[in-house]
């Protein structure tokens, strides 16, 4: 294997170690608030995910019509929402 190889394995790698660390809670998506990003659905487990998740970032509306700017969680994870505390990023910081 050679170095760009080894390099872009460790980014996969990397990428899957961050995106394991969401447990699908929904509190950054608007669910804790009662207002969530209209693309957001349950899952059979309860969980939640998001529709359009690798188009994600830009403005969406919530399914109450708010317009609102959906960004990467590395931007929000100094900030406070509700339903933060269960946010396994916020837990791993």
């Amino acid at each position: 294997m050679n170095s760009e190889e080894a390099y872009n394995q460790y980014q996969k790698k990397q990428e899957a170690d961050w995106e394991d660390l969401c447990k699908r809670c929904g509190a950054c998506c608007g669910v804790a608030e009662g207002d969530p990003c209209q693309h957001i659905i349950q899952t059979s487990d309860g969980k939640y995910g998001c529709q359009i998740y690798h188009n994600r970032f830009g403005e969406h509306k919530t399914k109450s019509g708010k317009i609102f700017k959906c960004v990467p969680i590395r931007e929000i994870l100094n900030k406070s929402w509700v339903g933060d505390g269960c946010c396994g990023y916020k837990k791993r910081i």
